[in-house]
């Protein structure tokens, strides 16, 4: 689907509005609960494609899960209590998905196989596999288990002592997950910090874990129990009005009850070191802290993004480089080669869509350099079905004044289904 954004004169956005629940913890919360014994409800929970998928996956294996105005309630089964689906588990776009339930069935004796969309068959799945196979699972699929389609056959799992290659939270998230049903202890060695919900989540269902730095060991054979879960706002969404309210000139934004959970806030002290106007008050502080966020428009400076802050906000590093573009000077992004296997090379897909509106950007192997002060222009420009960079774009057509087409617009309902609308919204 192509969607038309058109730009009249001098805009400016004002209001306030309240993002979708994060995508990330609504995995979780999903996932916890039904393999929880007893009820749990989610309120907040992000309802956009990837989480619904996450839903029907757990449908497929026994677990009653129904969705009211306000929450989601899961009638957990409890690990043991799930069941061999009759049919393929389909994850749609959600990497998230994929590689956490590998993580939940590889402690499963039984068979399941797991596939996706385009974007998932590309998206690089033995990160996982490697070590949920020496803990004993059974892992099979495209190039020896590389790439989906992938099938898993759980059960009898022993604890290891894992050192990941790299910060993922996803890689670390499955390890834990398996080791939550393996024989010990299990414990994951990162070199970076990476999210923590997993492990703030399994704190709330009753589970044991020990974190010490970059060190984190679960023991294996514990319960969960159904609790109640409050979602917060996806920082990773109100990342796309941040940098909006920043960059689009006499704005002033407020968005409420948006999660601030410090493995995820590198977005906000990135724009502030370039000098950005970025004001937080405490809204609760939960399972996940959060805070109603105000921004305003400021002028920014180039900076260098690189080391330890990289995987506290490379789903943001999009939006930053929208950013840069308006910056006075050169923004230098490095350490990031991740982006190149999300649902797009985020290096090349960011370089490519942003040259067509005018920017001055290069890619570089692990990163991008980025020539600020540059005027945007309205173009036909491209989402590759890739979420972030649709919203990327949509935010960019502010400065463009004219009409911007963006091809595959769709893919945003992925984590933002209300995005565009409000997006106008804080323009009117």
């Amino acid at each position: 689907m192509t969607i038309t954004l058109k730009t009249e004169g001098d805009i400016q956005l004002k209001g306030t509005i309240r993002v979708p629940g994060d995508k990330s913890i609504s995995h979780r919360a999903v996932m916890l609960g039904a393999i929880a014994k007893g009820k749990t409800k989610v309120y907040g929970l992000l309802t956009g494609d990837d989480c619904l998928n996450t839903i029907e996956c757990f449908r497929k294996m026994g677990v009653v899960i129904r969705r009211d105005e306000d929450y989601v309630e899961i009638d957990g089964t409890g690990f043991d209590g799930l069941q061999e689906p009759v049919e393929i588990l389909d994850v749609g776009n959600s990497g998230t998905t994929i590689r956490l339930m590998l993580g939940i069935l590889a402690g499963a004796p039984f068979h399941t196989c797991l596939i996706g969309d385009a974007s998932i068959a590309k998206r690089p799945m033995d990160r996982v596999a490697l070590p949920l196979r020496q803990m004993g699972a059974k892992i099979d699929g495209r190039a020896d288990g590389s790439f989906a389609p992938i099938s898993i056959r759980g059960g009898g799992l022993e604890g290891i002592d894992y050192v990941s290659p790299v910060a993922s939270a996803q890689v670390k998230s499955a390890i834990l997950l398996a080791g939550l049903h393996a024989e010990g202890v299990t414990t994951v060695i990162e070199p970076q910090s990476s999210r923590n919900h997993t492990e703030r989540m399994l704190r709330a269902f009753g589970c044991q874990i020990e974190v010490d730095g970059l060190k984190t060991a679960i023991k294996g054979k514990q319960d969960l129990h159904g609790t109640t879960i409050h979602v917060p706002g996806d920082i990773s969404s109100a990342a796309f009005f941040l940098a909006a309210g920043v960059i689009v000139p006499n704005s002033e934004l407020k968005i409420q009850n948006v999660g601030i959970n410090p493995t995820r806030t590198g977005i906000i002290d990135v724009l502030k070191e370039m000098g950005a106007n970025i004001i937080e008050e405490t809204a609760s502080d939960e399972i996940e802290p959060a805070a109603d966020i105000t921004i305003k428009s400021s002028n920014l400076k180039g900076i260098e993004i690189g080391g330890d802050i990289i995987p506290r906000l490379i789903d943001e590093i999009p939006i930053i480089a929208l950013a840069a573009t308006q910056a006075e000077g050169k923004t230098i992004i490095k350490d990031a080669a991740e982006l190149k296997v999300k649902e797009t090379n985020r290096i090349d897909t960011v370089v490519q869509e942003l040259t067509k509106m005018g920017a001055k950007i290069e890619p570089t192997d692990d990163g991008m350099i980025i020539y600020g002060g540059t005027k945007l222009r309205p173009a036909l420009v491209d989402s590759h079905g890739d979420h972030r960079i649709g919203m990327m774009l949509a935010i960019a057509s502010c400065l463009a004044e004219g009409e911007t087409f963006i091809e595959n617009s769709e893919a945003i309902s992925i984590s933002y289904p209300n995005f565009f609308q409000h997006l106008k919204e804080l323009k009117s």
